[in-house]
């Protein structure tokens, strides 16, 4: 059976209701790559931590209510690489999201917590680059 919401997004840009989040942009943990999806969960909290470790200096982190304007799918990053049977309900779609509304009571991440999230970030980061690099 689909999920059926609600969904969130989290990031740090200011959005107002009606406005659509689309594919096309840079992704918050590699900016070379422009993503063809764009993403959320039904999980407030998750939507937190990913609007927390969103690229964007200064700006707070906010999360949103969207709802999908077409198909979306399970997001194969989490769901068949670290979370079988997609446990943080994470999903993806190559149509846009309208937002719907702003969450307030969402549970903020400890400093602490942040870097570690980021520690682990930059680990993959650097694992990835070592691979590419050594690629044929």
């Amino acid at each position: 059976m689909p999920d059926e919401g609600p969904f969130f997004h989290g990031t740090k840009a200011d959005l107002r209701v009606g406005d659509l989040l689309t594919a096309g942009f840079p992704s918050n943990y590699r900016p070379e790559v422009l993503m063809n999806h764009i993403y959320f969960t039904a999980l407030p909290d998750g939507a937190g931590l990913t609007a927390e470790l969103a690229a964007g200096e200064g700006a707070p982190p906010r999360v949103y209510v969207v709802e999908p304007t077409g198909p979306f799918e399970d997001d194969p990053n989490l769901t068949d690489k670290k979370f079988p049977g997609n446990p943080t309900r994470s999903y993806r779609s190559r149509e846009p999201l309208r937002v719907v509304g702003e969450v307030a009571d969402w549970t903020r991440q400890t400093p602490e917590a942040l870097q570690a999230w980021r520690d682990r970030l930059a680990a993959i980061l650097r694992m990835n680059a070592v691979r590419s690099s050594t690629d044929p």
